[in-house]
């Protein structure tokens, strides 16, 4: 897998951390199977802009180009609309949550694991689809999935996604893993050498392996999972800790530790396999044949929103072609919008991150926050809430 064509920076891997993290606490039931979200109206008409807009996101979905010159596309939409963009950028889901709750913001880059809990409290509106012409071309595989809609009524516009990958040193590692099984085999050859993602959400990725290796679990959602099911998942993972020589979420330390070979094959970003590629560390990943977490991020409007129609008009700015393509390029992942792929400055851009490739992304369970409430529609059981993932983690790390 070679080099983005586009020079990615520390600052910039720096984004997609805060978008898997951050999730604490418990959701309030926002489960597709039997949701009813608060009742509130999608704007019906959208009128002149208000001057301004007041928008929550990650770092890096929305830049002038002060923290880069050559970044930026809120000056265009500024030109464009009229509308002045101020925004505050959020570390954790946790944060965006509390911030929409205070009524001061219009729009959100909410990840999955915040959106949810955001339609359920009643903070942020059904979106009138209609009034933003550039969601016809948004990807079909991003529409109405369980993160970003209830019941077929979206909340908002997707801005992009990525995959969770096994990432290994060529020179280290052979034959070529296809498997997770190179991460969770106790016999491993790479005792002390496997590295893991340091968060409770990744057990998860200890439920995807199980749903193909372990079929009479009964796994159909690693985000759903009864007593019988979670305990499993942390068994495999108490296991594993036997073998893991290092738990990373600083992006940094997980390039410096594959370079130094400290660690030679675990969980990454693609974005991470890009700026290890370009530091010529021997590195190569691939989404593993029994699929893999990942992450699907969506904007917002807030249900009381000062300025709805300025926000209207950057959810439809933020997936235009050309502003998609550039976020999406400076972040490090796939774009939403499929005209995108035609604009980037890295003409591979999309071939690398898989944009076009549903059957790719088909294998990828976007990160979602557990709750009580089965997220897999099953109501004879109940599933364990994020605050067990929570302590189970802790235990599992010792």
């Amino acid at each position: 897998m070679r080099s983005s064509g586009l020079a990615i920076t520390a600052a910039a891997l720096a984004l997609v951390t805060a978008c898997g993290g951050g999730a604490t606490g418990n959701a309030p039931a926002p489960g597709q199977s039997g949701f009813v979200p608060p009742k509130i109206d999608a704007l019906q008409n959208l009128g002149t802009g208000e001057g301004q807009v007041n928008l929550v996101a990650w770092a890096g979905y929305v830049e002038d180009g002060s923290n880069d010159p050559k970044v930026d596309w809120v000056t265009s939409f500024e030109q464009a609309t009229g509308c002045k963009v101020n925004a505050k950028v959020a570390g954790t889901s946790d944060e965006m949550v509390n911030l929409m709750k205070t009524g001061e913001y219009d729009a959100v880059s909410a990840s999955g694991d915040a959106s949810l809990r955001l339609i359920a409290a009643g903070t942020v509106a059904p979106v009138n689809t209609r009034l933003i012409p550039n969601y016809q071309d948004v990807f079909d595989g991003l529409k109405e999935k369980p993160w970003n809609s209830v019941n077929g009524v979206p909340y908002g516009v997707p801005h992009g996604r990525g995959a969770n990958l096994l990432m290994w040193r060529t020179d280290t590692v052979k034959p070529a893993p296809d498997s997770w099984s190179v991460v969770f085999d106790p016999a491993s050859p790479y005792k002390g050498k496997v590295t893991a993602y340091d968060s409770p959400i990744y057990i998860a990725d200890a439920a995807v392996y199980l749903m193909a290796t372990k079929p009479e679990l009964g796994i159909k959602n690693p985000y759903a999972l009864d007593d019988r099911q979670f305990q499993a998942a942390v068994d495999l993972l108490k296991q594993q800790k036997q073998i893991v020589g290092e738990y990373w979420s600083d992006y940094t330390k997980e390039i410096q530790a594959f370079k130094s070979g400290d660690s030679v094959v675990g969980t990454t970003w693609q974005v991470i396999v890009n700026v290890a590629e370009g530091e010529k560390a021997p590195v190569q990943a691939t989404l593993p044949k029994e699929g893999a977490t990942g992450w699907s991020d969506t904007w917002m409007v807030a249900a009381k929103a000062a300025h709805p129609n300025c926000a209207y008009k950057w959810l439809d700015h933020i997936i235009s072609p050309q502003a998609n393509a550039q976020v999406a390029e400076y972040f490090g992942e796939a774009p939403s919008n499929a005209k995108a792929c035609q604009e980037t400055a890295d003409p591979k851009h999309c071939e690398i991150y898989h944009a076009t490739d549903e059957a790719y992304f088909s294998k990828v369970h976007y990160w979602t926050t557990p709750i009580a409430q089965c997220l897999d529609g099953r109501t004879n059981v109940k599933c364990k809430d994020y605050s067990e993932w929570t302590r189970a983690w802790t235990e599992i790390k010792g």
